[in-house]
């Protein structure tokens, strides 16, 4: 009964932030473990918004729902510029 009158502490564990290019990287490679077209399934994601494109594999369908669609355009387009242009 005395555990009552104390305060209880919770702690969580913070999972790492990762940059949203790690985020492609990894949802990439748990799509194509498991057998499907990443490219296919990435665009599925980006234009419906619908997460189910991607696998719940290796937690890919939590890491990319935790980036903003349009950052992950924002990223791959500044991937293919840097990469193509310069």
């Amino acid at each position: 009964m005395d555990s009552l009158n104390n305060t209880q502490y919770f702690k969580t564990v913070q999972e790492p932030k990762l940059e949203i290019g790690e985020v492609i990287e990894l949802v990439y490679n748990a799509l194509v473990e498991k057998g499907y077209n990443p490219v296919n399934q990435i665009i599925g994601y980006i234009m419906s918004g619908d997460p189910t494109y991607i696998t719940s594999h290796k937690n890919a369908r939590k890491l990319i729902t935790k980036v903003e669609r349009d950052e992950l355009i924002e990223e791959a387009l500044t991937y293919y510029i840097n990469n193509k242009f310069k």
